[in-house]
């Protein structure tokens, strides 16, 4: 009867094992997904941190806001894929320089890649949405750009869709409503995150 009670054990166990390998091994898809929203949410989460502890207000430069700490989408050259990149526009071109890049505090990489996305050792790997998770698309409601959509972040807690080219134009595409970016895989799955507007609040939806 010991001897009985112990197999059936061991067989609850192995199917018990077998259920979670499944789901781990046959939803990889899924898994990635879930792993790029974890990585997005805590840049995000990163970049609303910088941008409080480093206030670009300058009243001698009337494009000053134009350096707010921005976490923005491309597409990669060639068809390739999507990725993005945290950084604060010094030279207010409009387009991020590696050395504007925000380093990651636990890697001590730059969150940055190049339009080619390719892999390189002093760059964060999680910027490359397609090649690391395949993720194929991204949608931002409060999307204010012609291109795939940007998050600025103000010293006040304030956010931002884009960042205005104009003198003196600080609060232009300010969002007054929650934001959310969706993350689409390859096989349709779909994750998002949600940013509310005032206090940037970022968590998962």
């Amino acid at each position: 009867m010991k001897n009985s009670f112990s197999i059936l054990e061991l067989i609850l166990v192995l199917f018990v094992l077998s259920l979670i390998t499944t789901t781990f091994y046959f939803k990889p898809n899924e898994n990635k997904l879930a792993d790029a929203a974890n990585r997005i949410e805590l840049y995000l989460k990163q970049t609303r941190y910088q941008a409080l502890i480093d206030n670009k207000q300058d009243q001698k430069d009337s494009l000053w806001f134009r350096k707010r700490w921005t976490f923005k989408f491309f597409n990669c050259s060639n068809n390739k894929g999507i990725y993005y990149v945290i950084y604060s526009d010094e030279n207010k071109k409009g387009h991020p320089n590696e050395n504007e890049s925000l380093i990651d505090p636990l890697t001590k990489k730059r969150v940055y890649s190049s339009n080619t996305c390719e892999y390189d050792e002093n760059r964060s790997k999680y910027v490359l949405l397609t090649k690391e998770f395949d993720v194929v698309n991204t949608n931002i409601s409060c999307n204010s750009t012609s291109s795939l959509g940007q998050i600025s972040f103000g010293n006040d807690g304030k956010v931002y869709s884009k960042l205005s080219t104009h003198e003196n134009k600080s609060e232009d595409f300010e969002i007054k409503d929650s934001c959310y970016i969706e993350l689409i895989n390859k096989t349709g799955y779909k994750k998002r995150i949600k940013i509310e507007p005032n206090t940037g609040f970022i968590g998962k939806k």
